[in-house]
């Protein structure tokens, strides 16, 4: 049992230094100003929130998440308890990951859209998110304590239990979760990133539901975009080049008067 625990505390642990180690990357990237989808001054202009506060309101945030996801590791754990025997094949390994990816979309689609339907949920919790116009990598998870419980923990326990991922299969399907959620948020669509070649669902995607043209549409995170298209919220964009320099996702001529 003592490896096990080890492992459920590892999979708390090493998305949260992932989280900060990945941002930082982007941060030493940010003077890339041609792949950037905002002027780098425009965090400090627009945003209505500083970046002092940001960091601190998700280092706070990750401690209440680190805290609950022990607990809820602690209390689901012990089904796992024979996953040092269980078969690791890469197919097995495959089949959780994209289950565990599928719950978690799900999970997160719905919840984020009731987040921005219900007018008290959105004052009170969900435009502690949108205070940032222009995202930026370490103000991913920039949310309020609550919402980060219910969408993050709560949708990370779903996606464990129900993809019957181990412990130790899950210190990389969260990691690899957290990288993804930062660079949706990185505000830049650098040339040859595996993730914007995989994954429809990118920085630019995420960037125009952060507009106000586009807060009602493209929901679907992290993964991928196949709930906004079933469900008519699917927001279609081009990345234009902008006249000073940078890139721009502008939406397509049938949105432009909604």
């Amino acid at each position: 049992m003592g490896f096990a625990v080890s492992d459920e505390l590892l999979g708390t642990v090493v998305p949260i230094v992932v989280y900060w180690i990945y941002s930082g990357i982007y941060m030493c990237l940010g003077s890339f100003e041609k792949y950037r989808l905002h002027p780098k001054t425009d965090e400090e202009e627009k945003n209505l929130v500083s970046k002092r506060t940001v960091v601190e309101g998700v280092l706070f945030q990750q401690f209440l998440q680190a805290a609950a996801a022990i607990l809820l590791f602690r209390v689901t754990g012990g089904q796992t308890e024979s996953s040092p025997q269980q078969p690791s094949s890469l197919i097995i390994l495959a089949r959780q990951f994209l289950t565990a990816m599928l719950v978690m979309d799900t999970w997160q689609y719905f919840l984020h859209r009731y987040f921005h339907e219900n007018k008290f949920l959105y004052r009170h919790l969900h435009s502690r998110h949108h205070r940032l116009i222009v995202p930026y990598a370490y103000g991913a998870l920039y949310n309020h304590p609550l919402e980060g419980l219910l969408l993050d923990t709560v949708g990370g326990a779903l996606s464990f239990m129900l993809s019957g991922m181990s412990p130790r299969t899950s210190i990389f399907f969260f990691s690899f979760a957290t990288i993804k959620t930062v660079d949706d948020h990185c505000g830049l669509m650098l040339p040859g990133n595996p993730l914007h070649i995989f994954f429809r669902n990118n920085a630019a995607y995420h960037d125009v539901h952060h507009q106000l043209y586009g807060s009602k549409y493209n929901f679907s995170q992290p993964f991928f975009i196949m709930w906004d298209r079933i469900m008519g919220t699917y927001m279609a964009y081009s990345l234009e080049r902008r006249a000073e320099g940078g890139l721009e996702a502008r939406p397509t001529k049938e949105f432009k008067e909604d």
